[in-house]
């Protein structure tokens, strides 16, 4: 079954860096986008980043760009979250999503994982 599992979260001061990693296994990882959502307290559901299936397309919400980084490794079967610059309105839940096709989408996804949290304060 399919399986992702994020792990890289933490509490960071404002300014700082983290890097999210989502270890996916239960289907041919190279054959989908896969994406990051966000969901803060008491909001709903952020798209935050997209990368298609090959890597070669990568896509950001306008809150991050400049700041944040997607990429994936298809040997590891992981995906990842650079993330730089980081302020408190970046505090969240981060979930690693699997698409339905190989190009991704803002947010269409199958499948997510348990989530990171994230928290920026100082």
């Amino acid at each position: 079954q399919v399986q992702l599992v994020e792990s890289g979260g933490g509490l960071v001061q404002p300014g700082g860096s983290l890097r999210l990693s989502c270890a996916a296994s239960g289907f041919t990882f190279g054959n989908y986008a896969m994406g990051w959502v966000r969901q803060a307290p008491g909001k709903g559901r952020e798209w935050v980043s997209g990368i298609n299936s090959g890597g070669g397309s990568t896509y950001y919400a306008d809150s991050v760009k400049g700041r944040l980084t997607i990429s994936r490794d298809g040997a590891k079967n992981t995906l990842y979250l650079k993330m730089n610059s980081l302020n408190p309105e970046d505090t969240a839940v981060y979930y690693c999503t699997k698409d339905y096709g190989a190009i991704a989408t803002m947010a269409q996804y199958d499948y997510w994982g348990q989530g990171t949290q994230v928290t920026v304060s100082s």
